[in-house]
């Protein structure tokens, strides 16, 4: 399973888990820079099962999360993120949640 964490543009991303916890067929990238076209998220997330976004960096509207055919979870920092599309999410069988801070 592949799992992506977006915009860990401070490189802390992996010291804030237990990644070691997943599963062994779990395989974590962390990518620090943002992109700002949804043809590049597409591109480069195209295979990502789960993918771990922050608040409001990244925008998944409709057509980009139609166009991620494996993604299954959708993690945003936070309860709410306004850059998510939820009610599309919900119509592509996409399971969006959010992550409470410590």
């Amino acid at each position: 399973m592949k799992i992506a964490v977006l915009d860990d543009y401070q490189g802390v991303a992996l010291d804030m888990a237990n990644w070691n916890s997943l599963p062994e067929n779990c395989q974590v990238e962390v990518f620090k820079e943002h992109w700002a076209s949804p043809d590049i998220v597409k591109e480069r997330l195209h295979d990502f099962e789960i993918i771990a976004a922050m608040r409001e960096r990244t925008p998944f509207g409709r057509e980009l999360l139609a166009g991620l055919p494996n993604l299954k979870l959708l993690i945003t920092t936070g309860i709410r993120n306004a850059a998510i599309d939820v009610d599309a999410a919900t119509d592509l069988g996409i399971i969006v949640c959010g992550a409470g801070g410590g």
